[in-house]
Order: C-alpha cells, then structure tokens, then sequence
C-alpha cells in the first residue's frame, strides 16, 4: 500500500444516516465537517418534498418542463441526479440528445426537442436544450450566424406556445467562475470515478471563455422574457446550488403537505433572475475578469 494514505469519500447520505449509531466491535470512527451533514440533512428534506410534488404533478396530470444549461462542469448534472434520485423513473425523464443526425439536420431546428416534451403527469429534465444554439454551437461554428440569430428570434415564441399551452418552465442557467471550472477540469484527471467526464473540448471552453461569456449575454437579452424568464444558479458550491436550485423548484409549485415557505426560500446570493444578471454583464462588459461565469 502506497505510505500517502488514500483519500476516501463516503457515499452521499452515509453520514446522515449514521450520526446517531453507537460505537460499537468492528466500527470505525469517522470524522466529517458538521455543513456536510447538515447539506446531507436538507437535501433529504427536500427530496422527499419532491416525491410529494411528483405525486402531485401525477394526481393534476401536470406538465412540468426544466431546462439546465450553463459552462462544462458547472454542476447541472449533479444537480439533476439529486433532483431524480428517488422520483419514480415512470412519470420523470431526463433528456440529453445526441449531436443531431443527418437527417435531424434538415428538419426545423425546434422538432427533435418537440417529441420529448412531457405529457400529462410528467417532469421532464432537459440537460442541456435547444440553447446549444445560443452557446456551444455559435462559439464552436457549429452553426453559422444566420442560424444563430433566427434562433435567438424564434425560441421565445417557441417558449412562449409551450407557457400558454400549460406547460410550466423552468429555465436554469449554472455559473460557475472560470478558475472553478479549471479546477473541476484538473479533478476530472486525477479521479477515476470522473474520468468518462473528460472531453476533448474541455480545453476550449477555457480557451473560448471570453467568447462564451459574449454569446450568455445575447442568449440573456433575447430570451429571459416575462412569461418564459431565466434563473441563474451561482454554482462555484455544488452543494449550495443543489439545495437551492430545488428549492426555486419547490416554492414555485402548489402540492399537498408542502412545508414551510420558510424552509423553501432560496438563498438570494446563489438564485439570481436573469434580468439581475444581465444588469450585472452590462456593468462588467468592459471588465472580463469580473464577469462570473
């Protein structure tokens, strides 16, 4: 064995679940800080309100639509695994499409997304959304600037039909700082259990950082409408960006057993609306460095 003592971290949950065992023959002590256990008690807390909500998404016949977008390693999927952990798979789905095919290639950019949004009594999560085309493909020349713009143009009505039609959406962007994201990209090398997580365009996105940060600020002015508005998701703390955003999730929607508003009202530091968001680039638009991400 190697004389540096390996780092071991216990599964999410094990410390909640085990603060009050007694030692005991065959057990060993284990030390964690006191906000870990307490992240661990709150998101129980809170996964258990959205078993109540998916009961009642499914008693109302509900249809519930969030989008996840955001920079590589800003933590939507690790979000989005606590928010489906223990939600029944038939009435809950997550959508992360392939890039399009040859033949999705010539169909109306919106229609392959149109197939997979909920029907009645469903929550439906998209990690990552038509919004490819306000960032990763523009940056990327994925598409070109025609696309671009009309996309910019087109999704706030496609958004809007959704809305009026009875669907309800949310739309999460996550921001996480750039010296964050480097350091989530150095962790993918060194941790086995993260490697499948390393992509060849994880360089570029530092690379293209600034790029990146000019097509958020168009995506932000052209799409965060009233009826279809962005929530922004500081996420440089996964764990606080968990909580909160199942809280914006939670306070958001009308179930039966709900607890207190108090316990679901989000951290105002980590939720921040789209158009706070936007005033903010406007004010650092000259200053890059102090852009968040």
């Amino acid at each position: 064995m190697s004389k540096k003592s390996k780092k071991i971290k216990l599964q999410e949950g094990t410390a909640f679940k085990l603060k009050d065992k007694k030692p005991g023959k065959n057990k060993v002590a284990v030390y964690i800080k006191k906000e870990k256990l307490a992240y661990e008690e709150e998101l129980k807390t809170l996964q258990i309100e959205l078993m109540k909500l998916q009961k009642q998404i499914k008693k109302d016949s509900m249809r519930i639509l969030t989008i996840f977008e955001g920079r590589d390693a800003a933590g939507k999927g690790g979000t989005i695994k606590r928010i489906t952990a223990f939600l029944n798979a038939r009435g809950t789905r997550v959508v992360a499409l392939e890039k399009p095919s040859d033949r999705e290639k010539t169909q109306w950019y919106f229609q392959r997304y149109t197939s997979q949004l909920p029907s009645g009594g469903e929550l439906v999560i998209f990690d990552r959304s038509w919004y490819n085309r306000a960032g990763v493909e523009p940056v990327m020349n994925f598409c070109n600037d025609a696309q671009h713009k009309r996309f910019l143009k087109d999704a706030p009505f496609f958004e809007e039909m959704l809305v009026k039609d009875g669907i309800k959406l949310f739309k999460f962007y996550f921001s996480v700082s750039k010296e964050e994201q480097q350091r989530r990209f150095d962790s993918r090398r060194t941790d086995p259990l993260k490697q499948h997580k390393i992509s060849p365009v994880d360089n570029l996105a530092q690379k293209y950082w600034d790029q990146y940060s000019i097509a958020k600020f168009q995506m932000l002015n052209e799409t965060n409408r009233t009826i279809t508005p962005w929530t922004i998701i500081r996420s440089d703390d996964k764990k606080k960006a968990r909580i909160n955003c199942i809280k914006h999730i939670l306070s958001n929607l009308d179930y039966e057993g709900k607890i207190s508003k108090k316990l679901l009202r989000p951290d105002p530091e980590i939720v921040i609306s789209g158009i706070d968001e936007i005033k903010h680039m406007e004010a650092h638009l000259m200053k890059p460095k102090a852009l968040r991400g």
